[in-house]
């Protein structure tokens, strides 16, 4: 037992070093609140790290859009504190294609081209030739797509981090540990010692389920695979205009169009999607139903050298919207967790709805959408 936390007490105690929970962590600590964080591994090495790092509005439905929207804001704004920021967070604003196969699929582009238009968010529309100028890699016979210029990316574990150094920095703790049991007001660590707070964040992804074992949350795998240095060979994120249907799919094995050219000139290539698998192990058959469909987009890669892949597991929800406000059932305990593949998009959002909650706050949008109570009774 490490006596010198032993029965320590906090304002608030944050379960989870990812991104959310940093994120959280943060937010709370700029609020002068005596706060520690828990985590018994590397700071956003989990699922954080098993992500494509993609900031990008996403408008499934009204509060997704609002959630990201907002959420990209705030990166935004963090990014333009200081000028190094970017290049410690390797933001870089990339935009996101959204990729149309065939007029109906530029249909879908249009629309949703209306939508983010309607909520003051700047894309373009850009048909089959102006497709090609942009991504010249992109097969012939592509109907065109819909640009979205102000989305982004950044390297989620180095994100993490730098966000629990800005909670550190103002006054925060870090605690190498894992929590075997939660109460109201306190939380008992492996190593034995009690650490007790006001108000207790779960934000541990699908862990929280060994904590809190009534919030409906699902496993959700996904493989991603990372080339060699190709410079250049893609510019912005491109996503097939099919990828929301089966990122949102409720059940099933899928795949999706989705590359993304990282800083050091290498292309992570995704997606996939499976429901309720908990097996960590890269599944070939999964990988290279992947690999065909990007190759399907962008023929070349089926040239390039390819480093390596992994796979990682998102949490959720049954909605498909996160869990971000009070336990309906337990008091002070606060939840901030559910985030599917959304959680780098949203965690600065998530987080300050958090804090506005706990710190009573206006909100900058409407916190009901997210609240566990609506799937808990």
């Amino acid at each position: 037992m490490d006596s010198g936390i032993n029965n320590k007490h906090y304002d608030v105690i944050v379960v989870g070093g990812g991104i959310l929970g940093c994120a959280c962590a943060a937010s709370l600590a700029q609020q002068g609140l005596n706060l520690c964080l828990i985590e018994p591994s590397t700071i956003g090495g989990g699922t954080t790290a098993a992500g494509m790092g993609h900031l990008v509005v996403m408008d499934d439905n009204p509060a997704e859009l609002a959630l990201s929207a907002y959420s990209l804001e705030l990166w935004r704004e963090l990014i333009s504190q200081h000028k190094d920021l970017a290049q410690a967070h390797e933001y870089r604003q990339c935009g996101t294609i959204w990729v149309a196969s065939d007029e109906e699929e530029m249909q879908a582009a249009r629309a949703k081209r209306e939508i983010l238009q309607a909520h003051g968010i700047i894309s373009d529309l850009l048909d089959a030739r102006a497709l090609h100028t942009h991504e010249p890699q992109l097969r012939a016979g592509l109907a065109g797509g819909l640009l979205v210029p102000h989305d982004a990316l950044v390297y989620a574990p180095k994100s993490a981090q730098l966000l629990l150094d800005i909670a550190i920095a103002h006054g925060a703790q870090r605690v190498t540990d894992s929590v075997t049991e939660l109460s109201d007001d306190s939380v008992r660590l492996a190593s034995g010692a009690v650490l007790h707070a006001q108000q207790i964040v779960i934000a541990n992804g699908m862990a929280s389920l060994q904590l809190v074992d009534d919030l409906p949350l699902r496993y959700k795998k996904g493989h991603l695979l990372i080339t060699d240095r190709y410079p250049d060979f893609i510019r912005h994120q491109c996503v097939e205009l099919g990828y929301i249907k089966s990122a949102h799919a409720s059940d099933g094995d899928s795949v999706a169009f989705n590359l993304q050219p990282r800083p050091t000139g290498q292309i992570l290539i995704g997606s996939s999607r499976q429901f309720d698998v908990t097996n960590k192990a890269v599944e070939m058959e999964i990988l290279s139903k992947m690999l065909a469909r990007a190759c399907e987009y962008a023929p070349a890669l089926a040239q390039i050298k390819a480093l390596r892949s992994w796979t990682g597991f998102r949490a959720a929800t049954p909605d498909g919207l996160p869990y971000v406000g009070p336990h309906p059932h337990r008091k002070h305990v606060w939840m901030a967790t559910g985030h599917e593949g959304l959680g780098v998009t949203t965690s600065l959002a998530s987080a300050a709805l958090l804090r506005d909650q706990i710190c009573g706050l206006q909100s900058a949008i409407a916190i009901a959408p997210y609240l566990p109570a609506r799937v808990i009774n």
